[in-house]
């Protein structure tokens, strides 16, 4: 099994003088910064997802009242009210908010400079998807970049090029947008949400409720008669059949599809749908109405091509955009086959493409119905195949980061969607460590959390609660709790940690040191030198003793004892200890290593703490120039 290892023991190791929160900043290189002031956007640049039907009837108050706010009546006073103003969308799943949205954005198209889709459901997924202008507009930089990194070069090109909008699809929680609105005063923001609370400081609200009875016939008639003028007759049928799905967009494009489809007329498909609803009943309202047209849908797909109906399953459980062909690909025979089964989906609006046609999306609503409906999770397997298939090898690659930041929203898709009766697996419990490790590289642990807690679980009930494997991951999950700074969830896990260590591995074992420096860690952090300080002595004893005095994890464990010490104002303790580290740290790994840096850094630190700022000047300077070098 496939395991991170513990958290590093030098983790103290770089010490600036700085004051505040720990806030992880992103600095752009000069001439990264040059071509994010510099270039321009070139003919078809941007990026909008295809909706699944392509049909879009009705809303034109709705339009009219979006781009009056979105141009300044009655949004400037939200984020920068001279140049800027936003517009939140929400509403329940199912009513055309993205819909709106993306017809807003092709009908103004000629009026932005840029026009870009962010699906906004995490902080990360906004990352990656802002990342994603880098990598248009400068591909040559972003191949070599980290997504913190291109996305903050995708913000220092909005702020330098006006005129921009930014759209951000299904927001989960509106603080995360907080960060974007402020900083960003040149352009637009459009936001869909099901949430309609949180918006008063960021954004006005503008619910968007079902259509109107003669839209939603209107859209109906459109998708089941293309091309046609539909018969008095008609209209009549599917203005019944639009009441009976509550005028719900989402059912309303499903069954226009299915009609055309199977050329069924409407108010026979009206008569079969009422069979349905009974077993639906106690449902939730949008569900129940997507769920009355599921059977007949699902049938029919089975009848056509029941490859269609696996993919279906197995796409309930990931993320609902940007799904990859790669990742379905080996489900299928051959690719025509894939290529055959993703047209079916398409031509019953149940999924849509991405604009490369690489990708496909499918209705956040659909994969809710679709996993409800599946007490046996049919797709869940297939799914955590899929994913553990296209996970990228071990070891570094060129284009690693790229190919996890694809894979990311799935793998957490999964951790996200358990089912309670979801059998344990190593090979999962794998999948979502190694994803967790990989964002631990990218010093993104506190993004870990959900998949460190799903990868103990499995750990735990696959391998026994103290095996070594099981113990590194509830190491873990207490390193990526202290990243987000949650101690109170991480220092019993260390407490568990070190008791089980100990008891598995002995007293001197490197991983039960290893579990004593991180839990004398996160007592520090928590205010507690009480405890903090007999752990990193004892564990600093034991280093000594078992792997020597100049071993590099000693070097930091006593780089570490000498933070405690200066924490607790004993720098007569603490500088001769940061002088030994430094002396050894120049013997061992040289002048330039950036552990070597960081304990002159430090030194110079402890220095100026106790006012000897002759000793401490000196010491920066010969910091601070080798560090630009």
């Amino acid at each position: 099994m496939n395991v991170s290892g513990d958290r590093p023991i030098g983790a103290e190791s770089v010490q600036f003088a700085l004051s505040g929160d720990h806030a992880q900043v992103t600095v752009l290189p000069e001439q990264a910064a040059h071509w994010a002031r510099t270039v321009e956007v070139p003919t078809g640049a941007g990026f909008l997802p295809e909706s699944a039907s392509g049909v879009f009837v009705g809303r034109e108050e709705e339009l009219t009242s979006l781009r009056r706010m979105l141009t300044g009546e009655g949004a400037a006073a939200v984020v920068q009210p001279q140049r800027t103003s936003a517009r939140a969308i929400s509403g329940l799943g199912g009513v055309g908010k993205s819909a709106l949205a993306l017809h807003y954005a092709h009908h103004y198209r000629d009026s932005y400079a840029l026009v870009w889709w962010v699906s906004a459901e995490s902080p990360e997924t906004i990352v990656s998807g802002l990342g994603r202008i880098t990598e248009q507009l400068c591909p040559q930089w972003a191949r070599g970049c980290g997504p913190e990194e291109r996305a903050a070069w995708a913000i220092a090109w909005l702020q330098a090029h006006p005129g921009w909008l930014l759209v951000f699809d299904n927001v989960e929680d509106p603080s995360h947008l907080r960060p974007y609105l402020g900083t960003l005063s040149g352009g637009h923001h459009l936001a869909t949400s099901r949430r309609a609370t949180g918006w008063h400081a960021l954004a006005p609200v503008m619910p968007l409720g079902t259509l109107p009875p003669d839209e939603a016939t209107g859209l109906l008639c459109s998708l089941a008669f293309p091309g046609q003028t539909a018969t008095a007759e008609q209209r009549e049928a599917a203005r019944q059949l639009a009441e009976d799905l509550g005028c719900l967009p989402l059912a309303l494009e499903q069954a226009g599809a299915y009609a055309y489809r199977t050329g069924i007329d409407l108010d026979t498909y009206r008569r079969s749908l009422a069979l349905v609803l009974d077993d639906n009943r106690d449902a939730p309202s949008p569900e129940r109405t997507i769920a009355r047209i599921w059977d007949h849908t699902l049938t029919a797909l089975t009848a056509r091509d029941p490859l269609a109906v696996t993919l279906l399953h197995t796409m309930a459980w990931l993320a609902p955009d940007g799904i990859p062909r790669t990742l379905l690909a080996p489900l299928a025979p051959h690719p025509l086959a894939l290529a055959n089964a993703l047209g079916e989906l398409h031509a019953y609006n149940m999924v849509a493409f991405t604009p490369d046609r690489q990708g496909v999306s499918v209705h956040r609503l659909v994969q809710t119905v679709l996993r409800h409906r599946d007490p046996q999770a049919l797709g869940r397997a297939e799914a955590e195949r899929a994913v553990r298939r296209a996970l990228p090898p071990a070891g570094s690659q060129p284009d690693e980061t790229t190919r996890w930041e694809r894979l990311l929203p799935h793998v957490h898709a999964l951790a996200d969607t358990t089912p309670l009766n979801a059998t344990a697996s190593a090979e999962t419990a794998d999948t979502y460590e190694r994803a967790a490790q990989y964002l631990h590289r990218q010093g993104r642990d506190a993004h870990t959390i959900n998949l460190r807690e799903q990868a103990l679980a499995h750990c735990a009930e696959v391998l026994g609660d103290t095996h070594p494997d099981t113990l590194t991951s509830r190491n873990n999950l207490a390193g990526a709790y202290e990243s987000a700074g949650r101690l109170g969830r991480a220092i019993p896990l260390y407490e568990t940690t070190l008791a089980q260590r100990l008891e598995v591995l002995g007293d001197a074992h490197p991983h039960t040191l290893g579990s004593r420096n991180n839990l004398a860690y996160a007592y520090r952090a928590a205010g507690d030198l009480a405890r903090a300080l007999p752990l990193y002595e004892t564990t600093l004893a034991q280093y000594v003793e078992v792997l020597g005095d100049t071993h590099p994890d000693t070097l930091n464990s006593r780089n570490n004892l000498a933070y405690a010490y200066r924490a607790a104002g004993d720098l007569e303790r603490a500088i001769p200890l940061y002088k030994t580290t430094l002396a050894q740290r120049l013997e061992v790994l040289g002048e330039t290593h950036p552990d070597t840096l960081a304990s002159r850094n430090n030194l110079a630190g402890a220095y100026r703490a106790a006012g000897d700022l002759e000793r401490a000047i000196p010491l920066y300077e010969t910091t601070l120039a080798q560090y630009l070098e």
